[in-house]
């Protein structure tokens, strides 16, 4: 990810078909970070995940135009990679909330975990993304 861009600016580029070709360059723009996947994965990735994100509206848990996204797959020491992606604020970095999909070690296809507790336990669970959308929304 070679420049951060709000993630309403995210989401209105996403909505343009931006990120639609399977070239890394357009992936690392769409916020791609680490991955450990074929480099012809990322497209279906960042579509998947970014249907969820560009649902996102002001006024809930996320402000649009101080934070930007960023995504990761991770590859477990045993375990199958799973995908997750992070909202961080655009002034220092620091991770807000990072959605985890299909973690091997969680009971849902969505976790959340915050910094509201460091991290160390999630904020929301839920097997489907109109709920975590909806919790996202939500003041």
């Amino acid at each position: 990810m070679d420049k951060k861009i709000t993630l309403r600016e995210w989401i209105k580029n996403f909505n343009e078909g931006a990120f639609e070709t399977l070239d890394v360059k357009t992936q690392i723009d769409a916020g791609w970070y680490d991955w450990f996947c074929r480099d012809s994965s990322l497209k279906n990735k960042t579509f998947k995940m970014g249907n969820i994100i560009k649902q996102i509206k002001d006024g809930g848990k996320v402000n649009l135009d101080k934070t930007y996204v960023w995504f990761k797959n991770n590859c477990p020491m045993n375990g199958p990679l799973f995908d997750d992606f992070r909202i961080a604020r655009l002034d220092n970095n620091e991770v807000q909330l990072n959605i985890q999909i299909d973690s091997p070690w969680e009971d849902s296809k969505y976790t959340v975990y915050g910094i509201t507790n460091v991290f160390l336990e999630p904020l929301f669970k839920t097997n489907s993304s109109r709920a975590l959308v909806k919790w996202l929304n939500e003041v």
